[in-house]
């Protein structure tokens, strides 16, 4: 499941561009927390304690706001900057324990080295209701017992205790093709048998 991430933040009063550069010089990361029809919550947080927080997809973030107020939330939007990848701006959106929450989950697809076949995972991600406070921290997709011609559908997935899916279950999510050499051998096999099969025929036609 996501990691559990604590971090202290104060409030923020000063806004606009000066006051965003001002927070980052101190070492933190201009953010704001809204959503339940709350009234939104600008406030600081930990530079590094941010960025490692959101290197886990969905990190559920448990928030103290001037040592008083503590929210639950989880990332909405992150920006970036474009060079170093350092954060400098996060929304954040309120949330509850046992409510439930639509994310993009990471696939990682667990598949068995194989010479004659392709395996494609046509999604990175896929779409799940789940409780805010045990979000998965990836959906492994179990290839190793496929053959070629065969595929997963989202509603093959393997979910856990109380996650759904959000998407449709019909979308294609693994296909095994064989590889070009494979097919150029299956086609040059099957061009044999045909052969074989028609000076067989031959043969038992001169007999006659």
């Amino acid at each position: 499941m996501a990691d559990n991430t604590v971090l202290a933040a104060p409030s923020r009063t000063e806004f606009g561009k000066g006051a965003a550069r001002r927070t980052r010089r101190a070492g933190l990361v201009p953010a704001v927390i809204y959503g339940h029809h709350m009234e939104p919550l600008h406030i600081a947080l930990p530079a590094h304690g941010i960025q490692m927080a959101l290197r886990t997809a969905n990190a559920l973030l448990h928030i103290t706001i001037d040592g008083k107020e503590e929210h639950l939330a989880l990332p909405k939007q992150v920006q970036r900057n474009p060079v170093s990848g350092i954060i400098e701006h996060a929304d954040l959106v309120f949330v509850k324990k046992g409510e439930k929450v639509t994310v993009d989950v990471p696939l990682e697809l667990k598949d068995r080295e194989r010479s004659d076949a392709v395996v494609l995972l046509d999604f990175q991600t896929i779409s799940l209701e789940v409780e805010a406070t045990n979000i998965p921290t990836e959906i492994i997709v179990d290839a190793t017992e496929l053959e070629i011609g065969d595929s997963i559908l989202a509603s093959a997935l393997v979910l856990p205790e109380g996650a759904s899916l959000a998407g449709e279950p019909d979308a294609l999510i693994v296909s095994v093709t064989a590889t070009a050499a494979e097919e150029a051998a299956q086609a040059a096999e099957a061009e044999g048998e045909t052969e074989q099969e028609a000076a067989q025929a031959a043969a038992e036609a001169e007999k006659k």
